[in-house]
């Protein structure tokens, strides 16, 4: 059975910065497009980073410059390094896997989905 689990999140005050990661089972997914989501309430899940197999990557225009995903094969585990963290990153944050090697930005082209981790900036 495939699972992803995150870890990482917590409370953080503004300006700080957390590592989340989300670490794969079941298979391995070095050679399928990985992704960050998140949902803050009453909002719609927005995309925010996503990496290839061939190391290709992706993020979006709200947290580049302070987010960088990453991923380590051997370790069948993506990372999200957020710094510089707003309360309007407060949100919570879901790892997906797509079934295919290319980077997508829309929550519907991942196939896979981890329950999530919450991550809370206080001002």
């Amino acid at each position: 059975q495939v699972q992803l689990v995150e870890s990482g999140g917590g409370l953080v005050q503004a300006g700080g910065s957390l590592r989340l990661s989300c670490a794969a089972s079941g298979r391995t997914f070095d050679e399928n497009a990985m992704g960050w989501f998140r949902q803050a309430p009453g909002k719609e899940r927005e995309f925010v980073a996503a990496i290839a197999w061939t190391d290709n990557r992706d993020h979006s225009d709200s947290v580049k410059g302070r987010f960088t995903i990453s991923r380590d094969n051997a370790k069948n585990t993506v990372y999200l390094q957020m710094n510089m963290l707003k309360p309007e990153d407060t949100a919570v944050y879901y790892c997906a896997a797509r079934k295919i090697r290319t980077i997508a930005t829309i929550g519907s082209a991942y196939y896979y989905w981890g329950q999530g981790t919450q991550v809370t900036v206080s001002s």
